[in-house]
């Protein structure tokens, strides 16, 4: 597995991106803002919200698929997402 962490704020980051493969991959927000999840088109109106959470969350991202993450405007926070190191 690859871990990594990601400061995110109101601009869009990119925090997984594309394979050749499908992934299991686990998200997990170390701040107190929620972090807005999405394609390359994500907002804090149109993304999955994550908040803090004792354990991560797990997602199933498809083969040539990418995963964005932005805040709300004026915060900021922190995500770890782990991968698995398949190539």
């Amino acid at each position: 597995m690859i871990s990594k962490n990601y400061d995110i704020t109101a601009t869009r980051s990119l925090i997984l991106p594309k394979d050749d493969i499908p992934r299991t991959v686990y998200l997990q927000i170390t701040g107190n803002a929620a972090v807005y999840i999405g394609g390359a088109d994500v907002t804090s109106s149109n993304g999955v919200p994550y908040e803090k959470h004792s354990s991560p969350h797990t997602v199933f991202v498809p083969q040539g698929q990418t995963i964005y993450a932005v805040c709300a405007e004026g915060t900021t926070d922190s995500i770890r997402v782990m991968t698995p190191d398949l190539d």
